[in-house]
């Protein structure tokens, strides 16, 4: 096929049902870029014999050099299936599990995916992850088995081990997707029971029956017809790209009915199965496996494929292939038959009998959904955002359903686009400043110019010889030309300058799609934040307003024109005037109003779209700083540049000033690096070494020690000894208590009033649980701020079910004494006031209103007590400890705090104003109490809680100096509370994939163990040699870690590490050896490696902290054998 036109995909742009907007999903290196050019080729963009080696849509130079996608990028291809002309909106994304964010921009604005398989490496864990990101969208996915040839050429399987071997990987694809499919419908079962069960109880409660509970019988209802993947069904395509072909077993059984006389309808059932030809009956039987028979597959399908391999690539029989050329009906070059390169040839043949685009383009125009075809629960997902249903949307906000799945182009339809990303792009590659084919008009008019030009220069050299003769007559002509001159030179170095100004800027085009209506180049329309309420939107808006009218007074609700509409075209662009509903575009001009990715439209009732769904979370830090500090301005409008430019990329000023950069992971931090240098800031930047997390816990005493022998009493009177021995030594000493059993007493500095707290570690179930659920958290501390204000807040049914989960699972999880009733005493959650921590009121008479109250009617959440003063200082006070831990200032993890004991005492020395009684402060404290820096302090420490004061407590000063005391004061009792306990670092954790051979298989381990790696299991993958080995490996150690295990196996094993989980390691850094035992086993200096004080004391020194080491001990003087030295 030719060259497409921009006229005519402009024309195909307005039948929405020929449209396929797709994606390509697969792991890293399993050729989704080189089937992308065997697509694009087919449309004449790039030449067929380049295809899989210019990598067409790999514009950027470090994924050339690499070898691997970063960034999904999109082109629109025009495919003729039957009589119907089809547009492809067809977007390559990235493999590589660091950039995973980019996947997720690219499958929202998708309606398919063609989901590729390396034949080798089977299912791989991005296989899994990107088959998910697809499920979650709703898209429905295509099969390609990509790389048979490496079946023929590298393992050398015969055709009926590689079928078994196609079998395997086509369960294992499906496997993927029933168990997707199971979760969704048990959960969706279990949602419509719940509802019958409210209902029955409603309308009678009169008998109860014993239920015996079937859990597979939604199963069993379920439609999964469409849901797997079968050859038979058409969605699945056997592949080599590298080689150009491709196949469906709909072509081979069209072939074969006309060469054999059986319907095509019965092949199609036929062909893949347990089916086999037999030849005397000539009838198509059933059980080719238990006859030992070769089934149809392998007989029709792959002895013909493994026959031309063998012919072209193995033995290079000219006389054979010539053979199969003219049977094939194929026109082969004389040059392809005489390179001598047999790989060349055989694309030759097979780009001509079975090409690849051929195949996947009409598997994709009638597999895959159009625009039109989009599905009610995908619509009523996008528009339902956060914890808020469908249902509880506004009435005009429901009706936009119909116009997204109308997918209408009229005038009068609601423009809604989805913008998924930002992307820069040079501002010299815009179409407006692309050099355009002259006229003939316009040649004519540039040669006159030239040549009035060479005359004028002619005349000028003429002049200024005649000026040179006569220069000794007067000196006066030449210095009269001379400024003439310069000026014209000042004007061009200044024109220079400026282009050179213009040249340097970026442009941003955000990555979008319509879903209703036709957009115009200048429309204007509302840019949606994401905490837009389109309720709110509605009842502060005049009906019938539009966006050309102001509006500034709406919270989250901005106005903006679009300035250009883009053709994506790969590395090019085309400008559009119109683009009409169902396509993906490129707008221009929304730098100033969008940072990632945003919902626009003409209708203030559309909502903002849900949140995309990324896989990876950024963990990687680095510090940067400017070469020159008088760059900093640079840097900064760099870093600006690059946020907007990245999903993932996080960009945020630390309180000690620092410019840090949050990365996904190793190459997704060397590209924000390289493109920070090179063209955002373009300058010298200084980078740190990653800034590694940490979190700091306390866990249960141990019941051995570090030689695993039992603890006697000895052991642990001696570390309290130790701890009350540190105590003493600090200058809190006359206000600090620590019991014998951990509970620490902090007195404030006026003596007016004392805290009591305990710091018990939490199972680390309930940890898991906290840090799951911090949106939950989050969203239940924002009502309790709304309810403390006294504003009442609609709360959606699925909001409280998922509070009153959370409620649930804490109480099953929190058995056993210690925890009695402790989920109702819960005071706050930290830091942050959503974190995995726990701060517990165990204060003996203090009844303040639960944390869960907004499940509570309010009638009865009022007499469930009142907040006492200084609440607020308590919990701020927690929230700073919970922030920073004592061990090197990092966040604390799994940890409670329980108050035990609160007194703020009523007689106070006479030179205090701020005398108290038991539960209020005296009014007549005037000046010292409104001071505005201790203002400043509360108002800095507690943060949004002090506006939950109740309003009957105003008159007790929340700013006065008690309050900051306390906060002080709660801080450091938590601090001690906490270090008397057994204290634990945290690392974060990665889980890391490995595919490796046998033969380097003892590398990989070497690699691990050096890197405190932990294997968790290993397997062999079947038909294969390849082992596959799931390991652990901290954070901190995984630095260059897949550089060098490529080193190490010759490139044989590569690694895909994913963030997991936070871990405890096991060795306590403050350890000392105390029993006889350790101090033969250790020796005196005990000073091997401690992993959690080598990583403690990089974190301090990181931030500046005291260090304690010894930096020389023994020291010997150096004695050398010359007498003389």
């Amino acid at each position: 096929m030719g060259l497409t036109s921009l006229e005519k995909i402009v024309a195909l742009q307005k039948n929405p049902a020929n449209i396929r907007n797709l994606c390509i999903l697969a792991h890293v290196d399993h050729g989704k870029t080189t089937l992308a050019d065997c697509l694009v080729a087919s449309n004449g963009i790039i030449s067929s014999r380049l295809a899989g080696k210019l990598r067409y849509l790999d514009s950027r130079e470090d994924e050339q050099i690499r070898g691997i996608t970063m960034k999904s990028s999109a082109i629109s291809l025009h495919y003729k299936n039957g009589d119907q002309d089809y547009l492809l909106n067809l977007i390559d994304s990235p493999g590589h599990v660091d950039f995973s964010s980019e996947v997720s921009t690219a499958v929202r604005l998708c309606d398919g995916a063609i989901v590729i398989v390396d034949a080798v490496e089977g299912v791989c864990p991005q296989t899994q992850v990107v088959l998910r990101q697809a499920w979650l969208e709703n898209i429905r996915p295509v099969l390609v088995i990509n790389k048979i040839d490496r079946l023929i050429t590298e393992l050398k399987l015969t055709s009926q081990e590689a079928y078994t071997h196609l079998k395997k990987i086509l369960e294992q694809v499906n496997a993927v997707t029933g168990s997707l499919f199971t979760s969704k419908v048990l959960e969706e079962r279990a949602e419509k029971e719940k509802e019958e069960e409210e209902k029955e109880e409603k309308e009678s409660e009169a008998f109860s029956e014993d239920h015996v509970y079937d859990w597979s019988s939604g199963l069993e209802k379920a439609d999964d017809s469409c849901l797997y993947f079968s050859p038979d069904q058409g969605n699945v395509v056997f592949a080599s790209a590298i080689d150009g072909w491709g196949f469906r077993i709909q072509q081979f059984a069209s072939i074969y009915s006309q060469k054999m006389g059986i319907k095509a309808s019965v092949l199609l059932k036929t062909l893949w199965g347990d089916f086999y030809l037999n030849a005397k009956a000539k009838k198509i039987m059933r059980g080719a496996q238990t006859k030992g028979k070769k089934p149809l597959f392998v007989q029709l399908v792959l002895d013909n494929i493994w026959s031309l391999y063998d012919a072209v690539v193995t033995r290079r029989d000219k006389e054979k292939v010539e053979k199969m050329v003219t049977t094939l009906g194929v026109k082969v070059m004389a040059r392809d038959l005489r390179h001598s390169d047999p790989k060349v040839l055989l694309s030759a043949i097979c780009s001509q009998w079975l090409p690849v685009s051929q195949a996947v383009l009409s598997m994709v125009c009638e597999k895959l959904p159009s625009p039109l075809d989009m599905a009610e629960e995908r619509v009523e997902k996008l528009l339902s955002v956060g914890a808020r249903r469908f249902d509880s949307l506004p009435e005009k906000t429901q009706e936009l359903k119909t116009a997204f799945l109308q997918c209408s182009s009229d005038e009068n339809a609601p423009i809604i686009i989805f913008v998924s990303k930002m992307f820069a792009v040079d501002t010299k590659a815009l179409p407006q400043h692309k050099q355009r084919p002259l006229t003939q008009e316009e040649i004519a008019e540039r040669r006159e110019l030239a040549r009035q030009r060479h005359a004028d220069r002619m005349a000028a050299d003429q002049t200024a010889a005649e000026s040179h003769k006569k220069l000794t007559h007067s000196e006066s002509f030449p210095q009269e030309g001379q400024p003439v001159v310069v000026s014209t030179t000042k004007m061009e170095s200044l024109t220079l300058k400026a282009e050179e100004k213009e040249e340097q800027k970026e442009t941003f085009i955000a990555f979008a799609r319509v879903y209703s209506g036709i957009v115009k180049k200048g429309r204007r329309v509302f840019v949606l934040g994401p905490k837009y309420d389109p309720a709110q939107g509605l009842s502060m808006l005049p009906e019938g307003c539009s966006a050309s009218d102001c509006v500034s007074e709406v919270p989250h609700l901005s106005c903006c024109s679009l300035e250009s509409l883009y053709l994506l075209m790969g590395r090019e662009l085309e400008e559009l005037e119109e683009v009409p509903a169902g396509n993906v575009l490129g707008l221009a001009g929304l730098e100033d109003y969008v940072l990632k990715s945003a919902t626009l439209s003409t209708a203030p009732a559309c909502p903002p779209f849900s949140p995309l769904n990324f896989e990876a979370t950024p963990i990687v830090r680095v510090a940067i700083e400017p070469k020159h500090p008088n760059e900093m301005p640079k840097l900064v409008h760099g870093m600006r540049l690059l946020n907007q430019a990245d999903p993932c990329a996080e960009v945020l000023i630390q309180e000690t000033g620092e410019h840090v950069l949050v990365t996904a992971g190793e190459v997704h931090l060397q590209r924000c690096l390289d493109d920070l240098r090179e063209r955002f800031a373009k300058i010298e930047i200084s980078v740190s070494k990653p800034i590694i997390p940490f979190r700091e816990t306390v866990v249960r005493p141990p019941k051995v020690d570090m030689v695993n022998e039992d603890l006697g009493k000895q052991q642990k009177v001696a570390i309290i000894h130790q701890v009350k021995e540190d105590i003493s030594q600090g200058r809190l000493s006359d206000t600090l208590h620590v019991d014998p059993s951990g509970l620490v007493t902090l007195t404030t500095p006026n003596r007016l009033a004392s805290v009591s707290v305990r710091a018990i570690p939490l199972p680390q179930e309930v940890t898991h649980l906290l840090e799951s659920s911090s949106e939950v958290i989050r969203t239940l501390e924002m009502i309790n701020m709304s309810l403390k204000e006294g504003k009442s807040l609609d709360v959606s049914l699925r909001t409280l079910e998922a509070i009153a989960g959370l409620k649930a699972q804490l109480e099953s999880l929190l058995q056993g004494r210690k925890w009695r009733n402790a989920v109702e005493r819960i005071w706050a959650f930290g830091p942050r006031r959503y974190g995995p921590n726990i701060l517990l009121n165990s204060v003996e008479g203090y009844q303040r209103p639960s944390v869960w109250q907004c499940r509570v009617r309010e009638d009865v959440a009022s007499e469930a007590g009142a907040l006492r003063d200084l609440d607020n200082s308590i919990i701020s006070g927690f929230q700073l400890a919970a922030m920073s831990g004592p061990m090197c200032e990092e966040p604390l993890m799994g940890v409670c705090f329980s108050v035990e004991r609160w007194d703020i005492q009523s007689s106070a020395p006479p030179q205090h104003q701020d005398s108290l009684d038991e539960g209020s402060i005296s009014h007549d404290r005037k000046a010292e109490g409104n001071s505005e820096m201790s203002a400043l302090v509360e108002g800095l420490a507690a943060g949004p809680s002090q506006a939950g004061r109740r309003p009957e407590a105003s008159s007790a000063d929340c700013y006065g100096p008690v309050s900051g005391q306390l906060i002080a004061a709660m801080k450091e009792a938590c601090r001690h509370a906490f270090q008397a306990q057994p204290q634990r670092l945290m690392a974060a954790m990665y889980t890391c994939e490995i595919m490796a051979t046998a033969e380097v298989l003892g590398r990989v381990y070497g690699v691990l163990g050096k890197r405190e790696g932990r294997v968790l299991q290993e397997e062999m993958k079947e038909g294969t040699d390849m082992f596959i080995i799931k390991a652990v490996l901290p954070v901190a150690e995984s630095f260059g870690f897949a550089d060098e295990i490529r080193k190490r196996t010759s490139g044989l094993a590569s690694p895909q590490l994913v963030f997991s989980h936070w871990e405890v390691i096991s060795s306590d850094p403050y350890w000392v050896p105390t029993t006889e035992e350790e101090y033969l086993h250790f020796g005196e200096k005990a000073d091997s490696t401690n992993q959690a004080l080598k990583y403690m004391n990089a974190v301090r020194r990181r931030k500046g902290l005291y260090v304690e080491e010894k930096i020389v001990e023994h020291a010997e003087k150096q004695r050398t054998l010359g007498k003389n030295k």
